[in-house]
């Protein structure tokens, strides 16, 4: 298993190499990136655009664009720089890092990202990592709290209705679940907010952030109440739409094990039916349920909580990334699909170290990666 692990750990480098590939040609050819957006702020003489620029004369370095620099204004390659002085255009893209050509910017961003060094944010003034690091306990107390009540929803009821398949149980529960999966979780969050955070019907659970004002001077007890009470609305709204697919997923795997022979033999040895489901059943069905775990983390924690954080307003990962794109940000966008790749890449290494630890008969090592 060591050995297989190295291999996939070495696998990695050249992943990350083309999702950053990937990533950085789709932003070359976005329009609307931070120059143009800064000469939109100019033209709409924004004192706060000049200020920035004057107060950045340091990132400039008195480098020059040789594309600004040997045309007048009337040839700048940006959408309404019309008017404007070379030099500024020359200014604005050395202090944004576009003085140099793409694969020379491609090629010192590859080496920062091998140090963990993503750059700055364009707008916020603050390191890349420091800025995840600071949006990362919103998100991941969201997706951790939403992530286990799925699990402990979805494993004993696809167990329960795999043992009663056919049932009005199973019917009636199969119905609730293909209902909760049809609505999406924003929509349930905004149905939960107008029935149990506002003034209309019921005013029980808060509405915004992760805790309440005062949340320092209250004991710990009060601590852990005020943040749990926080926590229920956008937690339900997480979990309506994440334990659907892992129930029926559970259902169906076991349901396709039930009926091999190795389960018939354990029957006949005279194995009640707990001893049939946990002590043989469950092991293999598992396997299937684990090989969904790395899209469901990276889903929870990760890409499917932007909508719940804005709805919330909870300041987390999925919203500064929303707020990145939307302001051209290039620095956090390409850091945080980084972080969220790296992360997606050991989840599934995590998956199949979890496959042998469920069934030592699986050997990867023997297997071409």
């Amino acid at each position: 298993m060591a050995v297989y692990i190295l291999k996939r750990l070495l696998l990695m480098i050249p992943t990350l190499l083309g999702i950053m590939l990937i990533s950085f040609v789709i932003i070359q050819f976005v329009p609307g990136g931070p120059v143009e957006k800064m000469i939109a702020e100019l033209q709409g003489h924004n004192t706060s655009a000049t200020a920035r620029i004057s107060g950045s004369g340091s990132d400039a370095g008195g480098s020059s664009s040789s594309s600004a620099s040997s045309g007048g204004s009337s040839s700048s390659s940006y959408r309404g720089a019309q008017g404007l002085d070379p030099e500024l255009i020359a200014e604005l893209e050395a202090m944004y890092g576009f003085d140099k050509p793409a694969h020379e910017r491609f090629l010192q961003m590859v080496k920062n990202y091998a140090t963990f060094n993503l750059g700055k944010s364009y707008y916020r003034d603050i390191d890349v990592v420091e800025l995840v690091l600071e949006k990362m306990p919103v998100s991941i107390s969201l997706g951790l709290w939403s992530m286990i009540i799925i699990y402990m929803i979805s494993i004993p009821l696809g167990i329960k209705k795999a043992v009663r398949d056919g049932t009005a149980f199973d019917v009636w529960t199969s119905a609730a679940i293909f209902i909760g999966y049809a609505i999406p979780s924003f929509m349930f969050a905004i149905l939960l907010i107008i029935l149990f955070a506002g003034e209309r019907y019921w005013n029980i659970f808060p509405l915004r952030g992760l805790t309440s004002e005062g949340w320092e001077d209250m004991t710990l007890l009060g601590k852990i109440t005020d943040y749990a009470w926080h926590m229920v609305l956008p937690t339900a709204a997480m979990v309506i739409s994440g334990f659907a697919t892992k129930t029926m997923l559970t259902k169906n795997s076991f349901l396709d094990e039930v009926g091999k022979l190795y389960v018939l033999t354990a029957r006949a040895k005279g194995l009640n039916e707990k001893q049939v489901l946990y002590g043989h059943v469950f092991r293999n069905a598992m396997i299937i349920v684990i090989a969904a775990f790395p899209a469901l983390f990276v889903m929870v924690f990760f890409t499917g909580s932007l909508l719940i954080e804005v709805i919330f307003s909870l300041d987390g990962m999925g919203l500064m990334a929303f707020e990145s794109i939307i302001n051209r940000d290039y620095p956090v966008v390409l850091g945080y699909l980084y972080i969220v790749s790296l992360i997606g890449l050991i989840a599934n290494l995590l998956r199949d170290v979890i496959y042998v630890m469920v069934d030592p008969r699986i050997d990867f090592e023997s297997r071409d990666i």
